[in-house]
C-alpha cells in the first residue's frame, strides 16, 4: 500500500503537468499501457503471500480505476479547451454577406419544352426524337409537298450532300412514327431545333426550336383537335390571353388552322405561335395507314414564339445568343 500511495502522488503531480493532448497520452502510456507501472504492479501479485494476495489485488483495483478515471476527466477537459479555442481563433461574423458562386439557370427553351410535355402527358402523349439530317422524303414528299413546291427550293431550305437537308419541320417525326407504328392509337409529341433560310428578325430566326405533336386513331375530329389545342394553351399560358382559330394552308394537314395570341385586354398585335390540322389522307396512304379507316390530327407549337410572348422577349434572337441575365430572369416566372 505503501508502494501505491507513493505512485499516485507522482502520477497526481505528473497529470497537473499535462497541458497537452500529447502529453496525457505520454503519461497514460506510462501508468496504463501494456508495459507501463499498472501492468507491473499486477504482475508481482505472485509474490504476494496467498493469505495478503486478495487484498493487494483489491489495492490494485481501485488503484487502476482512480487512473482511468483521471485520465478520462482530464481528457475531457482538454477536447473542451481544444474546442473553445477553435471557436475563439476560427471564429466568423455569419451576419456578413457569403461568397458564392453564381448560379446558371436552365435555358427557357428547355423550361418550356418541359412544359408543353408535362401537359401534354396529361392527355396520353408520349415523347418521341427524330434525327435532324433528314432526306426529302420524309421532309417533303411524304407530307404531300411535291418537288415543284416553293419550300424546296435553295432559297427556303438548308440542303446538304447526298440530297440530304436540314430538317424544316418536326412533322418529319410524325412521319417515321407513322411508318414505323401500326397499334393504335398513335399518341405522340417530339420537341427539337428545325433549319429555314429566312431573314433573321424579331420574329424569324433561321435556327429556331418547334413541337410536334401527332393523334391518330379510328374516330378522330376536328373537334378533337380544337379542344387538344384550347387545352395546351390554357394550360401553358393560363387565362390572361386571348387566342384565336384560324384557316390556314398546310400541304400535309386538310382542313388546316392556324392559333394566334395576344394579351387580354390590350391591343397588341396578334402572332401565330401554332399552326395544326388534320392529317392529310395522302400522308396517312404514303405511310402505310388507311385513310377510309382511321383519321387524325397534327399541330406544331412555335415554342420560340412563346417564349418571347409569354415573357415579353423584344427579339427572339436574344434567346439563342446564350445570355445568362435573359436566362435567369426567365427562369423565375412562370408562364402562367
Amino acid at each position: 500500500m505503501k508502494n501505491i500511495l507513493a505512485l499516485r502522488q507522482e502520477f497526481d503531480a505528473a497529470l497537473a503537468a499535462v497541458s497537452t493532448g500529447d502529453d496525457l497520452d505520454r503519461l497514460s502510456t506510462e501508468y496504463v499501457g501494456k508495459k507501463g507501472v499498472l501492468k507491473e504492479l499486477l504482475g508481482e501479485l505472485r509474490n504476494v503471500p496467498p493469505e495478503t494476495r486478495k487484498t493487494v489485488a483489491a489495492d490494485l483495483n481501485s488503484f487502476k480505476t482512480y487512473l482511468e478515471g483521471q485520465l478520462s476527466s482530464v481528457s475531457e477537459n482538454l477536447r473542451l479547451q481544444e474546442t473553445q479555442r477553435r471557436i475563439s481563433d476560427e471564429w466568423q461574423d455569419v451576419s456578413l454577406p457569403g461568397v458564392a458562386e453564381r448560379r446558371g439557370a436552365r435555358h427557357p427553351l428547355s423550361l418550356i419544352e418541359d412544359k408543353c410535355l408535362d401537359v401534354l402527358n396529361l392527355l396520353g402523349f408520349s415523347f418521341v426524337d427524330g434525327p435532324e439530317v433528314e432526306n426529302g422524303f420524309h421532309n417533303f414528299d411524304a407530307l404531300n409537298i411535291p418537288e415543284h413546291h416553293p419550300a424546296r427550293d435553295m432559297q427556303d431550305t438548308f440542303w446538304l450532300e447526298n440530297n440530304l437537308l436540314l430538317r424544316s419541320h418536326t412533322s418529319t417525326v410524325q412521319v417515321r412514327v407513322l411508318e414505323q407504328q401500326k397499334e393504335l392509337p398513335i399518341r405522340i409529341a417530339s420537341p427539337g431545333r428545325v433549319y429555314r433560310n429566312e431573314t433573321v428578325d424579331a420574329t424569324h430566326l433561321a435556327c429556331f426550336h418547334q413541337f410536334e405533336g401527332l393523334w391518330v386513331d379510328e374516330g378522330v375530329k376536328f373537334s378533337h383537335l380544337k379542344g387538344t389545342l384550347e387545352f395546351i394553351i390554357k394550360n401553358i399560358f393560363g387565362t390572361e390571353w386571348d387566342y384565336r382559330f384560324k384557316p390556314k394552308f398546310y400541304p400535309y394537314t386538310e382542313p388546316s388552322i392556324g392559333v394566334d395570341i395576344r394579351q387580354k385586354g390590350g391591343d397588341g398585335k396578334w402572332i401565330t405561335v401554332l399552326g395544326a390540322g388534320m392529317v392529310h389522307r395522302n400522308v396517312l396512304s404514303q405511310t402505310g395507314h388507311d385513310p377510309e379507316r382511321l383519321s387524325g390530327f397534327a399541330f406544331g407549337l412555335g415554342i420560340s414564339r412563346m417564349v418571347t410572348m409569354a415573357h415579353e422577349v423584344s427579339n427572339m434572337k436574344s434567346l439563342y445568343e446564350g445570355d445568362l441575365r435573359v436566362h435567369q430572369a426567365i427562369s423565375r416566372k412562370d408562364y402562367v
